[in-house]
């Protein structure tokens, strides 16, 4: 099919002062090398019209981003490999791309199906497709491009894994809301959930050792802690292991405590157990499911992504692209309406998603 989307414009944004940490080269720590292997992340939200031009939304996007970048240095830089191997991000001022685009053939009704799958034309809206961050020493660390439909805009950002943990540069570093208990118990109750279902839908033999992997914070299990805007990846992959048979014989709560109790655990010396263990050997963020009993949560409902308000009101979606897909890869985002609701991007082989919708005991916690 012929792309959807018309590339209009490309130019580069550079922050709107000089840094002050200009020409500082920034080493990349163990939890971002590993991020090299990863495409550029891909994430972006939907909207209704401005009640302005398009072109006054081009202007005014140029104006807050330079503004933003003076915040975000690293982001404005690029990454160089020096001669001791060491990867490093330069901070030289040298700007992002920012593209603009236009679909006028697609409405926001085409787009946003009640009920059926995101279409491909949505991919389109997204810059640097299927790109590894590894390329950062030759192109921009960031990009955004901005699509007009025919009845709305569409926001998406693209940015290098390696460099930043994503929302805190679309928030404008807004500060990470810590969660309470009750919140911790409601998405570990969720992931549980989904870890049941999906296991049971797999069909593996009862002593099938089944995997769920999350991607959890280390600024605040450090001791020290870490400031909340570092600006770094900061995360640790977490696995919690059960046998298929006993995940699906026990009842939820005991899947959502052995998420819980193993994410409890990792504290001070976990973390730095871990990278110790990786400066020792080496590896990449285990990005896929090679023996197709795995299920990785690639974010948490506490990133405030529908705050993102532009000046005419809150985001209709959010979606991520193309990039880091595979079974098995699920997102939970906050849901636009509040009230404790999740919006879940659920990547799943054909067959699976097909049971997983049939699946009562998941089906009943979702709504259209």
């Amino acid at each position: 099919m012929p792309p959807s989307t018309t590339l209009v414009s490309k130019c580069t944004i550079f922050p709107g002062r000089k840094s002050h940490i200009q020409s500082l080269k920034l080493k990349l720590s163990v939890s971002d090398i590993p991020m090299l292997f990863c495409q550029y992340i891909q994430k972006g939200v939907l909207f209704t019209s401005p009640p302005f031009s398009f072109h006054h939304l081009l202007f005014l996007l140029h104006q807050s981003l330079s503004a933003t970048l003076s915040h975000f240095p690293p982001l404005a830089a690029r990454l160089t490999t020096g001669s001791d191997s060491h990867v490093h991000i330069v901070c030289n001022d040298d700007g992002i791309d920012f593209l603009a685009a236009k679909a006028p053939q697609l409405s926001i009704k085409q787009v946003l199906p009640p009920g059926e799958d995101v279409p491909d034309s949505v991919k389109e809206f997204f810059a640097y497709d299927n790109t590894s961050s590894y390329s950062g020493h030759s192109m921009s660390l960031a990009a955004v491009q901005v699509t007009e439909l025919l009845d709305g805009v569409f926001i998406g950002c693209t940015v290098n894994h390696a460099v930043t943990s994503f929302w805190h540069f679309f928030n404008t570093l807004a500060e990470i809301r810590k969660l309470g208990n009750s919140e911790i118990s409601s998405f570990q109750s969720l992931c549980a959930q989904l870890w049941r279902s999906v296991t049971r839908v797999r069909k593996f033999e009862p002593t099938k050792t089944m995997t769920f992997r999350m991607a959890v914070n280390c600024r605040h299990r450090l001791l020290p802690k870490l400031e909340s805007y570092y600006f770094g990846n900061a995360i640790q992959s977490i696995p919690t292991y059960a046998e298929a048979g006993e995940l699906l014989a026990k009842d939820l709560s005991w899947g959502a405590d052995l998420l819980h109790k193993n994410v409890v655990a990792h504290d001070d010396g976990t973390v730095r157990r871990g990278v110790a263990e990786w400066e020792e050997q080496p590896r990449l963020f285990p990005l896929g499911n090679l023996d197709d009993a795995s299920i990785t949560m690639g974010t948490s409902p506490r990133f405030p992504m529908y705050d993102n308000d532009f000046g005419w009101g809150r985001p209709l979606a959010v979606w991520s692209g193309r990039a880091n897909k595979f079974d098995g890869k699920i997102s939970a985002f906050p849901g636009r309406e509040g009230d404790g609701s999740v919006d879940l991007e659920v990547i799943l082989a054909a067959e699976t998603m097909t049971g997983l919708e049939k699946d009562v005991e998941i089906m009943q916690y979702v709504c259209e």
